[in-house]
């Protein structure tokens, strides 16, 4: 008898038939039957085993639509992988407890099996972390991240480890600097910086040329010895908005301010007399600039001269003569301008004043100055 003839030689060609990804054309030829033998063998087989063409597709279209869906859960799991490494390093190289806190935030969006796998932990794992009783470490650490959260926001996103210890400690939170450090990486809390750039000194015209009596000097004993000036600039909705400040430079803070659309002399003069309404200051003060033709102009050298101010100003070119000022145009864009979106100049204006004259001067930790905001370390030195 013909193999071809017996039952078992018929079964085998069906089932390849029907597994098999190739056309029943070639099959019929690797089996050297017809094509019409084959079909009639896959029907009889389909008929002893119960099922029919329809079952076997939606077999098929159900093991595709399980394959896409594990393979978009993989796909998206990678890209919350990556938004993690990039806010705050690998979480393949996290502790258990950080994978399995991830795990649990991410378990409405894929399957927990799958997000297992991905985090190279087990289900049986997660699922005892997740009953497990919270610890008294556990209970302290949510109530320290209350703490930093709240500082952490109300302060610009501002402050790094160091700073943050020392704000909880006023509060009367007793907490180490490394404790800070770990609560803050694993809640992904981090200072905030970007950049943006504009020339605003004008050192292109005639207008005489003061001596740099500072030389580098930036430090004073007391307060309305050595004052500071310069302009930056801020983008809004409506165009430019220019920054004119005054610094003391005895305690880095903000005396005079003020802001406009136009680059003008009226620009820095406005926040001298700013200054000089607030301070009162006594004949002799150094005001330090750099060349910029409104620092240079008659009119602002007249308003030096009625109150009896020595003007100074940086070399040229040398960025670092009026370092103090620059450094308070980084803090300021770093924490606060490159962070908001102005729509108007008069949003801007607000925002100017709530972080100089409510945050800056009043609260902000300075490293120059031990710790201390502008304002205490004024109100220590009387």
């Amino acid at each position: 008898m013909s193999r071809k003839r017996t039952p078992e030689f018929r079964e085998e060609a069906a089932r390849v038939a029907l597994s098999s990804n190739q056309p029943r054309k070639v099959v019929a030829a690797d089996f050297g039957v017809s094509v019409g033998s084959l079909n009639r063998w896959v029907s009889q087989y389909r008929e002893r085993e119960g099922s029919s063409p329809n079952d076997d597709a939606q077999k098929e279209l159900a093991r595709l639509r399980r394959e896409v869906r594990e393979l978009r859960e993989e796909r998206a799991r990678e890209a919350d992988g990556t938004a993690h490494s990039k806010k705050g390093g690998s979480l393949l190289c996290e502790p258990k407890a950080v994978k399995f806190q991830f795990v649990h935030l991410q378990r409405e969006n894929h399957s927990i099996a799958g997000l297992c796998r991905a985090m190279s932990v087990s289900e049986s794992g997660f699922f005892a972390w997740r009953n497990r009783p919270t610890s008294k470490r556990q209970r302290e650490d949510m109530v320290l991240l209350a703490h930093i959260k709240s500082i952490h926001y109300a302060n610009y996103q501002s402050y790094g480890r160091g700073r943050m210890k020392d704000e909880l400690q006023e509060e009367g939170i007793c907490v180490g600097e490394h404790r800070v450090a770990r609560i803050m990486k694993q809640n992904n809390l981090r200072i905030v910086r970007s950049q943006k750039f504009k020339r605003t000194t004008d050192s292109d015209h005639k207008h005489n040329i003061s001596p740099n009596l500072l030389d580098g000097d930036f430090a004073a004993t007391a307060p309305d010895q050595k004052w500071a000036g310069d302009i930056t600039y801020l983008w809004t909705g409506e165009g430019w908005l220019y920054l004119a400040v005054v610094i003391d430079l005895y305690s880095r803070r903000v005396i005079g301010w003020s802001a406009s659309r136009r680059m003008k002399k009226d620009l820095v003069m406005d926040a001298l007399n700013k200054a000089i309404a607030l301070r009162k200051p006594p004949a002799g003060v150094i005001f330090h600039s750099d060349r910029g033709s409104q620092y240079c102009s008659n009119k602002f050298r007249k308003l030096l001269a009625k109150y009896k101010f020595e003007q100074s100003m940086s070399g040229k070119g040398n960025c670092y003569d009026n370092a103090a000022v620059e450094t308070f145009f980084k803090t300021l864009k770093a924490e606060m301008v490159w962070k908001i979106a102005f729509q108007t100049r008069d949003h801007a204006k607000k925002e100017l004043f709530k972080y100089i004259n409510g945050f800056y001067n009043a609260k902000r930790r300075h490293s120059y100055l031990n710790g201390l905001s502008p304002i205490k370390f004024e109100k220590r030195a009387v």
